[in-house]
């Protein structure tokens, strides 16, 4: 066998990284090991100032936000905390008197008075004002023409301001027989109604407006999130034979499952916090059947003595802001199966 040529010699390729390495194994400093070691040491530093300054653009963003919330939200509540352990009408020196202004809340009368019209209030909401916009939703979602027009329509009377609102149905609550519903009522052989000046349909009065002033805005969630809903179930339902009811109950509803329960919440929390609406139609009566709890903490701080006694005030607002933080965590913890479950 004849003996193989030798091949060129292997020229060992290095590079600056392996010059520094080098170096830094044996001591020896170099300008290019200098350099490769400056240049790899801001490398690894320039992240870690990058970071640092958009955390600091971030916080110079958020600073006036922060500071603008934290003095007209959060000192708010804690002046309020301070506020409910004190009697103290913002005029004299305050004194402490611990858990006094709780238990002279729960003493109270009205207390529960209160309590039980907010109740009734939700309750009625939910039966008459929680099913209306998804109806109208559900309908005018099928509508073929002029939907932009009904979507305006039905977000209308969320522009009008509450006081202008409460001022009409004034007008439209006339218990005279002449008054604009009694005079429709009389079309049909009813009434005339005393509607606000009886407390027995007081209540029921004013939930029919607080509806027709809060449906509009529920009703474009609705809208949107049936924008949502796939159109093959619709078409599959059809081809299964199914009517519009069926389609509502075994479609619509089951995709606006969390939707529907986000809404209800919201809508419980609202409707315990009513004060404008009995405010300005009835003051709380007649003979408080429409006395609220927050018409309550506001009889509290500025219907009382001199000054108002805003620590039973400030009392009552901590227990409602308690009893609604709780009620929305037990609610979410037990619908949070259901809420996602398709």
């Amino acid at each position: 066998m004849g003996a193989q040529a030798p091949g060129p010699p292997s020229i060992p390729c290095y590079s600056a990284a392996d010059d520094a390495q080098k170096g830094t194994r044996s001591g020896m400093s170099s300008p290019a090991v200098r350099t490769v070691a400056a240049v790899g040491e801001r490398t690894r530093r320039r992240p870690r100032i990058r970071v640092s300054r958009d955390g600091l653009s971030t916080l110079a963003f958020l600073l006036p936000m922060l500071l603008i919330f934290g003095l007209f939200s959060w000192f708010p509540i804690v002046r309020s905390l301070i506020m409910s352990v004190q009697e103290t009408n913002l005029v004299s020196t305050p004194t402490f008197v611990g858990l006094d202004n709780f238990a002279r809340v729960v003493a109270d009368p009205l207390f529960g008075k209160a309590v039980s019209n907010t109740a009734y209030f939700a309750l009625l909401a939910l039966i008459i004002g929680y099913p209306i916009p998804l109806v109208l939703a559900v309908v005018m979602s099928e509508t073929r023409r002029f939907k932009g027009l009904y979507s305006a329509l039905a977000y209308l009377p969320v522009v009008v301001p509450p006081v202008v609102s409460v001022l009409l149905w004034q007008f439209f609550f006339n218990a005279s027989p002449t008054g604009v519903f009694n005079t429709v009522l009389g079309w049909v052989g009813l009434g005339p109604l005393p509607w606000l000046q009886d407390s027995g349909t007081a209540m029921p009065s004013i939930v029919l407006e607080a509806t027709w002033a809060g449906a509009g805005g529920t009703v474009i969630i609705y809208l949107a999130a049936l924008l949502s809903v796939p159109r093959e179930l619709y078409d599959a339902a059809e081809v299964d034979g199914a009517s519009i009811w069926q389609k509502i109950w075994h479609v619509t509803l089951p995709q606006l499952r969390g939707v529907l329960f986000i809404t209800l919440i919201l809508q419980l929390i609202a409707t315990s916090q009513l004060f404008t609406e009995p405010f300005l139609f009835t003051g709380g009566g007649p003979a408080n059947a429409t006395l609220t709890v927050l018409l309550l903490i506001y009889h509290y701080a500025f219907q009382n003595s001199l000054g108002g006694d805003y620590g039973m005030a400030a009392a009552l607002s901590i227990m409602l802001a308690a009893f609604l933080g709780v009620f929305t965590a037990v609610y979410f913890r037990l619908t949070r199966s259901w809420s996602t479950t398709s």
